[in-house]
């Protein structure tokens, strides 16, 4: 048992930024996330559940929605794998939170369809497809395609892919960098660093420490692990197929054409660099060396040497 939670297990994500006694972390993550842009001084948990217009649709799930003291509406999501159309199922919860504001029963006023900023946050704990983003931190603003200038600040996105974070812990400048190192490698953490720096920081320790939970609390979160344990495992396994399939055809397509010896080697190299990447995602998730070899393909040699 490690001696911090892992903060993107639901049970985890759900204690840390959408509790009522842990609103002062969610208010400083969102204050630090978008610095000299606005300032958070409280906030309120909205109802999660965004009910559907008819009874055959599905009800959207938020990880946590909430309304800050001036009106501004933010969904903070948790992905841990990639599903297909995850970038238009953000669209799609933060178009229900703004029709959540419409007044539909007098269209005829000029304030009806008048709404405050709804601001989407997805922690992408996973290596984003090359159709989804490229960099850590997205943003995306409604934006004029020619002059590139913001023309409404009602819909705001903000993709965190946290496997294209790479600083270090004394690389971190910002507190947001900060906050992201410590969400990163919170699990795999002995001590709780910028303490010293950042005073919400020892808040943070506090109810990270899994020292801390109670007996409920710590069979809550240990189910929680599990089933980001059991996702994992099978992302391993179809990534695991997926290449296997591909190196394959791959194979008999260069066989066919007569594929040069160069080209060959750096696909293996790549495939190298491939296996390596997510077994790393997988140690970070804190998987066994074991588990993480037979979800990567690697050897437990060469999983021990990521450690």
């Amino acid at each position: 048992m490690g001696k911090y939670i892992n903060p993107f297990t639901d049970w985890g994500f759900k204690r840390l930024f959408g509790q009522e006694f842990s609103k002062p972390l969610l208010i400083s993550f969102l204050n630090d996330l978008l610095v000299d842009e606005l300032h958070v001084k409280d906030l309120t948990f909205r109802d999660k559940e965004l009910l559907p217009p008819t009874k055959d649709q599905r009800g959207i799930i938020c990880d946590v929605y909430c309304e800050t003291d001036t009106g501004d509406r933010f969904i903070v999501e948790m992905q841990n794998r990639w599903q297909p159309n995850f970038l238009d199922r953000s669209i799609c919860y933060a178009c229900r939170s703004i029709l959540d504001q419409v007044d539909k029963g007098r269209a005829e006023r000029e304030d009806a369809y008048k709404f405050l900023p709804v601001y989407t946050i997805c922690f992408m704990n996973y290596m984003p497809h090359t159709d989804e983003v490229s960099k850590f931190r997205t943003d995306i603003v409604l934006a004029d395609k020619d002059t590139k200038a913001q023309v409404s600040n009602k819909l705001r996105f903000i993709y965190l892919a946290l496997p294209l974070f790479e600083k270090k812990a004394e690389e971190c400048v910002t507190d947001f960098e900060k906050w992201i190192y410590v969400l990163k490698h919170m699990e795999a953490l002995s001590r709780m660093p910028f303490t010293a720096q950042k005073e919400i920081f020892k808040q943070l320790e506090d109810y990270a420490d899994s020292h801390r939970l109670t007996k409920k609390e710590w069979e809550a979160y240990e189910n929680s692990l599990w089933v980001v344990r059991d996702n994992m495992a099978c992302m391993a396994a179809a990534e695991r197929e997926a290449r296997e399939k591909g190196h394959a055809e791959g194979h008999a397509e260069g066989h066919a054409k007569g594929m040069k010896q160069g080209r060959a080697e750096g696909r293996a190299e790549g495939r190298a660099e491939e296996k390596k990447a997510i077994a790393k995602q997988f140690l970070a998730m804190g998987l066994t060396v074991e588990q993480v070899a037979q979800g990567s393909g690697l050897s437990i040699e060469e999983v021990k040497g990521l450690q």
